[in-house]
């Protein structure tokens, strides 16, 4: 076993690859790169801090269903906006809240804290089943808090039975779609011959 006067000596003699120099400079170097490390200051995750697969929201009034949202996956952030990468569907349901009258369907979505505002983007497509109707949009808003949906987005609406089309630009509906406001619109009329 080695004694520290045969570690000097050893040391004073020189070692043809390790030299005491190049052991003060490795102490050297490895003491900066650890100070360098405690002063960097990482970048803050900004990612999904919560994700649920097979999500299933349900909104009831007095024990009455009202909505139903269904998406495959759901992210939650910090500020607790949340994200539905995928599809999403929705079913509005008659005042009794037993019938489903109105279906909705988009790529994806996602919930406004801040404004308490969901919003469905893509291909977004509403069928009316009572009045046999199909509106299409690429961006729809509902607000739990109002009951209402709109968009300022480009909306069509065509009845399945009549083959009538509704165009317009910008649009306001009660949640189940019962009643439609467009802020610009036309309307097409298909004329059968006699």
């Amino acid at each position: 076993m080695l004694g520290i006067k045969d570690i000097f000596r050893f040391y004073k003699k020189g070692d043809k690859f390790l030299s005491p120099f190049c052991i003060i400079m490795l102490a050297g170097f490895s003491f900066f790169s650890c100070e360098e490390k405690k002063n960097k200051v990482g970048k803050a995750y900004t990612g999904p801090t919560t994700t649920v697969d097979g999500v299933e929201v349900k909104y009831s009034e007095q024990g009455k269903m009202k909505v139903f949202l269904m998406t495959p996956k759901q992210l939650t952030y910090q500020n607790e906006d949340k994200v539905f990468p995928d599809t999403v569907n929705i079913n509005f349901y008659d005042p009794t809240g037993s019938t489903v009258i109105t279906r909705l369907r988009a790529d994806s979505g996602r919930f406004d804290q801040k404004s308490s505002v969901y919003i469905v983007k893509g291909n977004v497509r509403v069928v009316k089943s009572q009045t046999q109707e199909i509106l299409t949009t690429t961006e729809l808003n509902w607000s739990p808090q109002t009951k209402k949906v709109f968009t300022d987005k480009f909306v069509s609406v065509k009845n399945i039975v009549t083959k009538d089309v509704i165009n317009g630009n910008g649009m306001d509906a009660e949640q189940d779609f019962s009643h439609i406001k467009f802020r610009k619109g036309t309307f097409k009329m298909k004329f059968n011959e006699l």
